[in-house]
């Protein structure tokens, strides 16, 4: 389905399935940054059942409305704490923003996003130099918000850190990435 920024009226492509069983989803734009909502047409046409809402999450961290200083930056996992899992093969897939389309390969326990002296460089302005991690401990991976400007976002929520699945979605910036797991 194709969906509209209510703001800048830029146009994007949106997969219908990423809705997720929920009646409507809040998206940022990547040109202008304001948040609209988009509305599930299938749920409504499929009754009661699909539009219902799925309980909150309240695994997330959630980011105090302060900014942390540096010396409040989550400490990193210690490596002795970290390993890829056996068997499995993580990438990230930038699916909006100016690198959309982009697939990284997770090669180590714990990478960092960012625009400069980063494991995985994003050419996104609104990126902070160093502004997540993805940290792997076997089966669990978390994203880390490494006291960014602008914050790391799972769905709507702005997020200190979060536990990720596979095909699940964040956002650093203007660039919404996403979670792939596969056999290696």
């Amino acid at each position: 389905m194709i969906v509209v920024c209510e703001q800048c009226q830029a146009k994007y492509q949106y997969d219908e399935a990423r809705f997720e069983g929920r009646p409507a989803k809040r998206l940022r734009c990547s040109r202008c940054q304001a948040i609209f909502e988009v509305v599930n047409t299938r749920a409504f046409e499929a009754g009661p059942a699909l539009g219902r809402r799925p309980p909150p999450d309240e695994t997330f961290s959630r980011r105090p409305a302060d900014k942390r200083s540096r010396a409040e930056r989550p400490a990193p996992r210690p490596a002795s704490e970290l390993a890829l899992p056996a068997g499995q093969k993580l990438s990230l897939a930038v699916i909006a923003g100016p690198d959309a389309g982009r697939i990284f390969v997770i090669e180590k326990p714990r990478v960092v996003l960012g625009r400069e002296d980063v494991d995985l460089v994003l050419e996104d302005p609104e990126v902070s130099r160093q502004h997540a991690a993805i940290e792997v401990a076997g089966d669990r991976v978390t994203v880390v918000d490494l006291g960014s400007a602008n914050g790391t976002h799972v769905g709507d929520d702005p997020v200190d850190e979060a536990p990720l699945e596979n095909q699940g979605e964040f956002t650093i910036g203007g660039s919404t990435l996403m979670l792939i797991v596969t056999p290696e």
